[in-house]
C-alpha cells in the first residue's frame, strides 16, 4: 500500500469537557492526542486539566471522570503552550472536529493565545464514507465493529488512539477503491466539515498518476463503479430429491450439522404428511420456540418444489426475513443436499435506481446529510451485488434523496443503466428461484403477482401477526392540509416566485393564457378542500372517541356510517373536487407540455422548475389516487361497515385543519382472496392458541372454511424450557396506573436491574414511557447503561440496533417491542411486564374495532381484549427465550395477575411456573439468577 501521506503528521485529538457549550462556564477536564506519522501512531499524550468547577454527574457518568481526579490537576493554562507545541505543522483529526476544534481555540482564545489554523478532517464523516453498511458511527461502536482495541472508551487519551486507528483503517478502505469512485468523490467533497476533502483528493490525485487499470469484479457505466452481475450457476437434480420417510435416514443427514431431536422430526413427519395429501388446504402449527419450526417447514417442502411449484415464505419482519434467507436456508440446503435457490421479495423502492442516482449528482448543492449520504452511496455501489437499500443500515428513510433514488419498478428500457438495474436483475432471481421469502404487508397487496408461480406453496411465519399486518398495509389518509401545501407551492412556481413561470415567459401568448385559465381553477379547488374538511368536522360531536394528543392534535374516531350520513355534505361535494382536481392537473400539464416546447432554450435553473412541476404533478396524480379510493369506500354500503375512520385536527379549533385516515376493521373477505391464490398453507407461530384451543386464531384468521388441521408442539420442546425461563410476578405492587405503581417501577428500574445487561421493560402506554424515561435518564446508579425509550431516542428500528451493539442497555418499550422486533445478535436477559398487555381502549383502532364487535353482539372483553392479551403476553415472553442458548427471567409488576378472576388465564398460557414473590424479594431473585440457576 502506497504511503501517500509520508509527509503528513496527524495529530488525532479527543476532548472530554464539562459540557458541550463552551460559553456556558464549560471547560476542558482531559487532553487526549496520538500522533500519527507513515500512518502508525508513534506516541500519545493524557493530561488531566482542573476545570475550575463541578463536573457534571452526567459527565462523570459518561467519561468516569469525577471531581476529585481533577482537583489536584494544573489548569489548561499550564497545558496551552505544550498543546499549541505538540499540534504545531500536524493535520487536526477528531471523531466530530466542529466540536473539538473550536472547543479547543475557544480556551486558547480565553488564555491570550491565537486559534489554531491547522488542516483539519472528521472522521465521522470519513468513516460513514468508507464503510457505509456499518449500523452506527458512533466511536465506541466503530471501534468494536473494526476490532479496534482502546481500553476506557470516553477517555480522551484512550478514545484519540481509538480515532488514530480508525482514521489509518480509513485511508487503507480509501486507497482500494477505483478510480473513478475516487474522482466522483473528490468531484463532490468541497461540502464536507472543514477540510475533510483533502484527504479524498490527495487520494484520488496520487492514483490518477499511476493510471490504475480497473479491477476485473468491476464494471464501470458511465462514472459509476459497480460489481460485475455474475449468471446463476447451472442448475443439477439433487443428490437425492426423495423425503426421507424414516426417521433414521434424517438422523444419518442430520449428524454432525444440527443435533437430531424428537420433537423436530415429529413436527416434519406431521407437516410432510399434511404437504402429500391432496384433500388438505391448510394445518396450523404452534411449536414453541427452540422447536426449530422453520427448519422443519422449509425441509418438508423443499422436496415437493421439484415439479415447478415454488414454495412463498410470509415473515412479519425484516429480520426473521433475513435470518430464513441467511441462515436457516442455507442450513437446510446443505443438510439435503437440494439444489434450490431462494430470493427475498420485496418492493422495487427498496432498490436503488441508477438513472435517479446518477441524476441527484448533478443537482444542485445537497445539503450535508445528503452529500455525506450520496457519497457513501457511492462506496456501496462498489461492494454490493443486490442493490439493496437496506443493506445500508439506515433506521430512516424519509431522507428527500430517497424519492429520487429508489426504483419505481418499471423495466427501465433504454436506459444506459439497463443492463445493470438492480431491480430488474431482482425480478430475473425471484422468477429462476424456487423459494421467496417476503413479509406479510407485501404478500396481502401484491398476491396476485405472477412472481409467485403457479399453484405456489404458502407458509405464513408468526402467523397471529398476520390479519394485523395485512389490515396496517391497508389502511390509507387524505390529508387536505397537504394537498393544500402542494397546490401553494405550485401557484408560487407558476405565478410568484422570482423565478416563476409567469416571471420567466411572460412575452409568450399561449403560455400566458393557460396560466391565467390555471389560477382561478386551483383558488377554486382549495375552497372545495375547505368545504370537505369543514363537511367532516361539524360531524365531531357524533365521534365515538376523542383524544387530545402531546403534539396537540385532536383525533377522532367515527364509524363510516355516521361520518357519511347517506345526505350528508361530504359525499355530495366529494365528486366536484375530484373533478376540480383533474382540471387542474391537466392544466398544470398543458403548461409543462408547453415549456418542454421551449427546451432547447432552457437554462440550469429552468430545467430545475421543469422538475419541480413534474413533482407537483405527480402528488396531485397521488391525491387524486386516494380521493378515489375514498370514494369506493363511502360509496359501498358493505365495505362502509368494514372500515373505521379517524379525523385529525392539526389545531382542535380549526375545521381547516382537518385530515382524514381510515382502516380496515374487518380483512375477512380480503384474506380469503390471498388464500385462495395458494396451496397447502401453513400458518405457524410460536403463540397460535389459547387455552391449548386454536379458536381464536381460527376466527382472526378467517381460515374456517379451509378446516385447518391443527397441531401443537406443546410439551415437545426440544429443551427443558424450566432450565432455560424463570418468571415472576411480585403480588404486593401499588395498584396500577397509581403515583404509588409509577414511584415502585421507577425504584425497581433503578435500583434491582444493575446486575443485568440487556434488559426490556415492556409497558402498554407511550404517556408512561415518557414520564418513565425523563426519571431514570440522568440516574447515577445507571450510568454503565444505554437507555432507550419508543418515541423518544429514535425510531423503533434504531433503538433495536443500538440495544443490540450496547454492553449494557435498557428499553422502555410498548407496541411491537412485546411481539414484533427480535433481538437475536445479543439475547436479553430480563423482561419486565410493567402491565397485563391489554390494548388500550384510547387508540382508535382499538376503540373502533372494539365498537364494531359490540354492534355484532360480541363479548368484546372475553372474545377480543383477553385473548388477544394472553398472545401478546406470551410473545412478551418469546423475547427471552429464541433458542437452546438463551436464558432469562421474565417479571410481572401486575397485581391483578393474583386479584382479578382473569389472571388464572394468563398464568395457564405462562409456558413454565410462575413464582409469586413480594417486591422486597425481587432484586434478590434478579441478582443471583444465575448463580441458582447453575
Amino acid at each position: 500500500m502506497a504511503n501517500i501521506f509520508a509527509k503528513d503528521t496527524f495529530a488525532v485529538v479527543d476532548l472530554e469537557t464539562t459540557g458541550t457549550q463552551r460559553e456556558n462556564n464549560n471547560h476542558i477536564i482531559q487532553f487526549g492526542c496520538a500522533i500519527i506519522k507513515n500512518m502508525k501512531v508513534v506516541k500519545t499524550y493524557s493530561f488531566m486539566i482542573n476545570p475550575h468547577r463541578e463536573i457534571p454527574l452526567s459527565v462523570q457518568n459518561l467519561t468516569r471522570i469525577h471531581n476529585e481526579d481533577v482537583e489536584k490537576a494544573p489548569d489548561f493554562s499550564h497545558y496551552a503552550k505544550k498543546i499549541i507545541a505538540i499540534l504545531e505543522d500536524t493535520v487536526f483529526v477528531a471523531h466530530n472536529v466542529n466540536f473539538d476544534l473550536p472547543f479547543l481555540n475557544y480556551e486558547l482564545m480565553q488564555h491570550g493565545y491565537p486559534a489554531l489554523t491547522n488542516k483539519a478532517i472528521d472522521t465521522v464523516e470519513l468513516a460513514k464514507i468508507a464503510f457505509p453498511t456499518l449500523p452506527s458511527y458512533k466511536l465506541s461502536d466503530l471501534t468494536s465493529r473494526l476490532a479496534i482495541k482502546h481500553l476506557n472508551p470516553h477517555k480522551a487519551d484512550s478514545d484519540a488512539y481509538g480515532t488514530a486507528i480508525l482514521l489509518i483503517d480509513i485511508i487503507h478502505r480509501l486507497e482500494k477503491l477505483p478510480q473513478a469512485t475516487l474522482n466522483t468523490l473528490g468531484s463532490l467533497s468541497s461540502g464536507l466539515v472543514r477540510d475533510t476533502s483533502w484527504v479524498l483528493n490527495k487520494i484520488a490525485d496520487y492514483y490518477r498518476k499511476q493510471k490504475r487499470p480497473l479491477a476485473k469484479e468491476f464494471i464501470q457505466v458511465r462514472n459509476i463503479i459497480l460489481q460485475k452481475q455474475t449468471d446463476p450457476s447451472e442448475r443439477f437434480a439433487g443428490e437425492n430429491n426423495k423425503f426421507p420417510q424414516d426417521n433414521k435416514t434424517k438422523k444419518e443427514m442430520f449428524k454432525g450439522k444440527l443435533n437430531y431431536r424428537k420433537a423436530q422430526v415429529d413436527l416434519i413427519n406431521h407437516l410432510h404428511q399434511f404437504i402429500k395429501d391432496p384433500n388438505e388446504r391448510a394445518m396450523m402449527v404452534e411449536a414453541p420456540n427452540g422447536t426449530g419450526k422453520t427448519f422443519s417447514y422449509l425441509f418438508s417442502y423443499a422436496y415437493e418444489l421439484y415439479s415447478g411449484r415454488k414454495l412463498v415464505i410470509a415473515a412479519p419482519t425484516k429480520v426473521l426475513q433475513d435470518q430464513i434467507i441467511d441462515r436457516e436456508i442455507p442450513q437446510m440446503l446443505e443438510i439435503t443436499k437440494l439444489d434450490l435457490k431462494a430470493e427475498v421479495v420485496k418492493s422495487s423502492s427498496h432498490y436503488i435506481d441508477l438513472d435517479g442516482f446518477v441524476q441527484s449528482l448533478f443537482k444542485g448543492t445537497p445539503n450535508k446529510p445528503t452529500l455525506v449520504l450520496q457519497m457513501q452511496i457511492l462506496v456501496w455501489l462498489t461492494e454490493t451485488k443486490t442493490g439493496d437499500l437496506d443493506e445500508l443500515q439506515l433506521t430512516n428513510y424519509n431522507a428527500p434523496l430517497f424519492t429520487q433514488i429508489s426504483h419505481p419498478g418499471d423495466a427501465r428500457v433504454g436506459s444506459r443503466f439497463a443492463e445493470v438495474d438492480f431491480w430488474n436483475l431482482a425480478r430475473k432471481r425471484q422468477e429462476e428461484a424456487d423459494i421467496l421469502v417476503t413479509n406479510h404487508a407485501y404478500l396481502a397487496n401484491h398476491y396476485m403477482d405472477t412472481i409467485w408461480g403457479q399453484n405456489p406453496y404458502l407458509v405464513i411465519d408468526e402467523a397471529h401477526r398476520f390479519k394485523e399486518n395485512a389490515i396496517s398495509s391497508r389502511n390509507d389518509s387524505l390529508q387536505f392540509e397537504s394537498l393544500w401545501g402542494v397546490l401553494s407551492h405550485l401557484r408560487n412556481l407558476l405565478y410568484y416566485a422570482e423565478d416563476s413561470v409567469q416571471n420567466q415567459f411572460s412575452e409568450d401568448v399561449e403560455l400566458n393564457f393557460l396560466l391565467k385559465k390555471l389560477d382561478p381553477e386551483i383558488l377554486e379547488l382549495i375552497y372545495q378542500i375547505n368545504d370537505l374538511q369543514k363537511a367532516l368536522y361539524e360531524q365531531k360531536d357524533l365521534a365515538i372517541s376523542q383524544s387530545l394528543l402531546p403534539n396537540g392534535n385532536l383525533q377522532l374516531s367515527f364509524q363510516g356510517k355516521t361520518l357519511f350520513p347517506d345526505d350528508g355534505a361530504f359525499r355530495s361535494q366529494l365528486p366536484a373536487f375530484q373533478q376540480k382536481l383533474e382540471q387542474v392537473r391537466q392544466g398544470t400539464n398543458q403548461i409543462l407540455f408547453q415549456l418542454y416546447q421551449e427546451q432547447t432554450s432552457l437554462l440550469a435553473n429552468e430545467e430545475s422548475l421543469l422538475s419541480e412541476i413534474t413533482e407537483q404533478i405527480d402528488r396531485l396524480d397521488y391525491y387524486s389516487e386516494k380521493s378515489y379510493q375514498l370514494a369506493d369506500l363511502i360509496n359501498n354500503k358493505n365495505n362502509l361497515q368494514e372500515e373505521g375512520f379517524i379525523l385529525v385536527a392539526t389545531n382542535p379549533e380549526d375545521p381547516l385543519s382537518s385530515n382524514l385516515q381510515w382502516l380496515m376493521l374487518d380483512a375477512d373477505k380480503e384474506l380469503k382472496q390471498i388464500y385462495n391464490r395458494f396451496d397447502h398453507l401453513l400458518f405457524v407461530s410460536a403463540t397460535l392458541t389459547v387455552d391449548h384451543d386454536f379458536s381464536y386464531a381460527i376466527g382472526q384468521l378467517s381460515v374456517e372454511k379451509l378446516m385447518p388441521i391443527t397441531y401443537i408442539g406443546i410439551g415437545k420442546s426440544t429443551f427443558n424450557l424450566n432450565k432455560h425461563l424463570e418468571v415472576l410476578a411480585v403480588k404486593d405492587m401499588p395498584k396500577p396506573n397509581s403515583e404509588e405503581y409509577e414511584k415502585a417501577i421507577e425504584e425497581i428500574i433503578t435500583s434491582d436491574l444493575l446486575q443485568k445487561n440487556h434488559v426490556l421493560i415492556l409497558m402498554t402506554n407511550l404517556d408512561t414511557i415518557r414520564e418513565t424515561f425523563s426519571k431514570i435518564i440522568n440516574n447515577p446508579k445507571l450510568k454503565d447503561f444505554e437507555i432507550l425509550a419508543q418515541g423518544i431516542t429514535g425510531s423503533n428500528n434504531r433503538i433495536a440496533k443500538r440495544f443490540s451493539i450496547a454492553k449494557k442497555a435498557i428499553i422502555i418499550g410498548a407496541d411491537s417491542f412485546w411481539e414484533g422486533i427480535d433481538f437475536h445478535d445479543c439475547g436479553v436477559d430480563l423482561v419486565i411486564a410493567t402491565k397485563l398487555p391489554f390494548e388500550s381502549p384510547d387508540q382508535p383502532e382499538v376503540r373502533l374495532r372494539q365498537k364494531r364487535l359490540e354492534d355484532l353482539g360480541v363479548n368484546v372483553f372475553e372474545e377480543d381484549s383477553l385473548p388477544r392479551a394472553i398472545v401478546r403476553l406470551r410473545q412478551g415472553i418469546g423475547r427471552l427465550i429464541r433458542g437452546e442458548k438463551d436464558h432469562g427471567q421474565f417479571v410481572i409488576l401486575d397485581s391483578r395477575l393474583w386479584t382479578e378472576n382473569y389472571g388464572q388465564e394468563f398464568i395457564k398460557a405462562i409456558p413454565v411456573k410462575t413464582e409469586q414473590i413480594t417486591r422486597k424479594e425481587l432484586k434478590t431473585k434478579l441478582d443471583n439468577y444465575d448463580q441458582r440457576r447453575h
